[in-house]
């Protein structure tokens, strides 16, 4: 392998590119359309080789590129390849929260008129500036016609935080039944596992586990736990959800109630403080915590390190920590979402990102061509994208119908 980054990245991204049929077949009608000319679109999601064919994918049908990565999943050889590409990309793997923070700035101050978003940084970024402009009374510095948002966390956001407030549409690509059915419930329901296992080389079956949150990604990670023999239960503060998790056959409880019955605790509800001071009161000694959400706030990380009296960084992501009666904790990738921020980082299977990310090439392309025919705001991909993409996929796969 060679030692010049840009090249190494190349070399990864060339087997990437070569197993994502769906992308290729878009890249070609993109060449010919051009539907991103004259448009600059603003990024923040993880670079790993995966997002760098969609990258690519962009740039082919017109598209000025201005990205980041997010913290602590960017892979440091893909950037280098990107940038050779002439892409203006920021960020590095080490980079710490406020240097992704600056990033984030950047992207905003290249004035991209589409975002693509991943947990909500560049549309919470915009109504800041938005706000501070009004405030100032002078014009907004950044006029964007719209965009998409990839993650339940961005989603959730969109709608919590920011609810009211985002002035053009945004396609939020979690809401696809596709993606939910194809990237969050099997892709990342097993690149979870598989991360775990690669990170610990702990043993699965038989292992006592419990999954905060039964949403897809939540449901694909218990399903794909149970599967390799682990013992499971589920946490759900939804009644329906922790209704269907009942009927699979999981026993259902909250980290409050199943006190030191887990020995791995996974992660997967996109929402902030979920373990915390109570349950780390309560949790069995040496248990292992991981998340799988995309905001590293759902292990109440600062909680856990004032609990403890000692802290050892024992390998490539896991780091141990002592609580004053003598108890541990293993945490992974600082809390972080361990399958792209941990060690070895593959993330989800090539098909289903080939499958999520012609969900975002197509939502893009709507929002450059059609934006003025959506409403402002959050919203779900369009029915017609959907069904279209599930006969693409359909077809690649081969399904007789």
């Amino acid at each position: 392998m060679t030692d010049d980054p840009a090249a190494r990245g190349a070399a990864r991204i060339s087997w990437i590119r070569s197993r994502m049929p769906l992308l290729a077949h878009v890249r070609e009608d993109f060449a010919a359309s051009r539907p991103f000319s004259g448009r600059r679109i603003g990024m923040s999601l993880h670079l790993e080789p995966k997002t760098a064919v969609l990258l690519e994918t962009l740039a082919a049908g017109g598209a000025e590129i201005v990205a980041t990565g997010n913290h602590g999943s960017t892979q440091d050889d893909v950037v280098a390849h990107l940038q050779s590409l002439g892409m203006t990309i920021h960020g590095r793997r080490d980079d710490t929260v406020a240097q992704h923070e600056r990033h984030i700035a950047a992207v905003l101050d290249a004035a991209p008129d589409i975002l693509l978003d991943n947990g909500g940084d560049l549309a919470a970024g915009v109504v800041r500036r938005r706000a501070a402009a009004e405030v100032a009374a002078v014009a907004a510095a950044t006029e964007v016609v719209g965009g998409t948002e990839e993650t339940t966390s961005g989603g959730l956001r969109l709608r919590r935080e920011l609810t009211g407030e985002v002035p053009f549409p945004v396609i939020v690509i979690n809401d696809s039944v596709l993606k939910a059915i194809g990237e969050n419930e099997h892709a990342v329901g097993q690149s979870v596992v598989e991360s775990i296992q690669r990170i610990t080389n702990l043993r699965i079956p038989g292992r006592r586990a419990l999954v905060v949150g039964y949403g897809w990604c939540g449901r694909g990670v218990a399903r794909y736990l149970r599967a390799l023999g682990a013992k499971v239960a589920v946490a759900e503060i939804d009644e329906l959800k922790a209704f269907e998790a009942a009927m699979e056959g999981y026993r259902v409880t909250t980290p409050a109630a199943i006190g030191d019955w887990p020995e791995l605790v996974v992660t997967a509800t996109g929402a902030p403080g979920v373990l915390g001071a109570d349950f780390f009161a309560r949790m069995a000694d040496d248990v292992v915590l991981a998340n799988c959400g995309h905001v590293p706030w759902e292990i109440d990380v600062p909680a856990l390190r004032a609990l403890a009296v000692a802290t050892d960084a024992v390998d490539d992501g896991i780091e141990r920590f002592t609580l004053g009666d003598g108890r541990t904790a293993v945490l992974l990738a600082d809390g972080r979402m361990m399958n792209l921020a941990g060690r070895e980082p593959k993330g989800n299977s090539l098909e289903s990102m080939d499958l999520g990310f012609l969900l975002q090439t197509l939502s893009l392309e709507r929002v450059a061509t059609r934006a003025s025919e959506l409403p402002p705001g959050p919203q779900p991909v369009p029915e017609d994208l959907e069904r279209e993409i599930a006969r693409r996929v359909l077809a690649v796969m081969g399904a007789d119908r």
